[in-house]
């Protein structure tokens, strides 16, 4: 098979141009998508290849992505399909659909070796790999599911919906065990908070709450912020929250850093001229290392900023990409950007600078 990817070459001060690289994927096998050249690549990076233009891995936006390991991760997309995509050696692992409405999120549960999707069509379904029929399904939200995420061990699993309701799952039986419905509480996302009894969760109402999971009540709730908060994150350390909000030619579009133990607001992270539709700690962020974040925005770009200053240190566009959507962090460092028009994008740090090296 002739090669896909190409390094793009480097502007300076805005990262890199992504090679326009990917591949007709076919559901349901694993289909080799290029050959990495000589050598082996730094931290998992391609080496270079010659440009070719081919078609996206999904065949409408991606909705959103999320990391299974180093060299694995997931992405959903609003046609309907869940896929686990090999980063390295950029191949096709393993497909899944059956949702009846557009994919909204997925998750990992790495206890488990679970494949979450959340979809338009109110449900929730666990995949596991090798098998392409779902092995569990959520059923009991009335509205669009907007958000999932399991916690530590796997064995829970968190959602909310555009139903006004936030709903905690047994995984194993797939039965609901708490509920808890807030008026005009239009749920975005949702994140456990890593060695706690908490949760955090961002909504429509602009708010952005901690629950108890003991009685999943709300313990206090930040600063209402100007616009709708569209996704949030939590640190590794369980210290700090990142929310991240909606707006329009550069009114609202901020980032927002919350001190979770100080309960007070750390930072505003402002530059993006649209909506932000996702941020995410960089792994170690925190915990006596720099508290690094990293944003996706519609305007097409994916900034990097020092969380504790506010300052942006890195800025890296997007051309045709369209608006993002949704980030994902590796542990090696390597960013997953999901977008309208042009799949997943990867990025990487290389000398502090975020570089676009394919998507696909």
């Amino acid at each position: 098979m002739g090669k896909l990817f190409s390094r793009p070459k480097h502007r300076k001060g805005q990262g890199q141009r992504p090679a326009s690289a990917a591949a007709v994927m076919d559901s349901r096998t694993s289909s080799h998508l290029g050959e990495v050249g000589a050598g082996e690549a730094r931290r998992g990076r391609l080496a270079s290849m010659p440009e070719t233009s081919v078609t996206s891995v999904h065949s409408d936006a991606v909705a959103s992505v999320a990391i299974v390991s180093p060299g694995l991760c997931l992405s959903g997309s609003k046609d309907g399909v869940v896929r686990l995509l090999n980063l390295n050696s950029q191949s096709l692992v393993e497909s899944w659909s059956g949702h009846d409405g557009a994919i909204t999120k997925v998750c990992y549960g790495a206890s488990c070796s679970g494949i979450f999707s959340a979809s338009r069509d109110k449900t929730i379904k666990l995949w596991n790999q090798g098998n392409p029929r779902c092995i569990q399904e959520f059923r009991g939200h009335t509205l669009v599911v907007s958000a999932i995420h399991t916690n530590a061990d796997s064995t829970c699993l968190c959602s909310g919906s555009r139903d006004n309701t936030v709903r905690l799952w047994d995984v194993e039986s797939g039965s609901c065990t708490r509920v808890n419905t807030i008026p005009q509480n239009l749920v975005t996302d949702v994140k456990f908070v890593p060695d706690s009894s908490l949760l955090v969760q961002t909504g429509e109402d602009k708010e952005v709450r901690v629950f108890d999971l003991r009685s999943l009540e709300p313990v206090f709730s930040f600063p209402k912020k100007q616009y709708i908060q569209m996704c949030c994150d939590v640190s590794l350390d369980g210290c700090y929250i990142c929310s991240s909000s909606n707006g329009f030619s550069g009114n609202g579009c901020e980032a927002t850093v919350w001190d979770l133990r100080g309960r007070r607001l750390l930072q505003e992270l402002r530059g993006h001229h649209e909506a932000v539709e996702a941020c995410a700690f960089l792994s170690g962020a925190g915990a006596g290392s720099p508290l690094l974040v990293v944003t996706a925005s519609r305007d097409c770009s994916v900034k990097l900023w020092d969380g504790t200053s506010g300052d942006c240190l890195s800025d890296c566009p997007l051309s045709g990409a369209g608006p993002l959507t949704s980030l994902a962090v590796c542990p090696d460092g390597r960013m997953l950007v999901g977008s309208f028009n042009q799949g997943v994008h990867i990025l990487e740090r290389d000398t502090g600078s975020l570089q676009s090296l394919l998507h696909f």
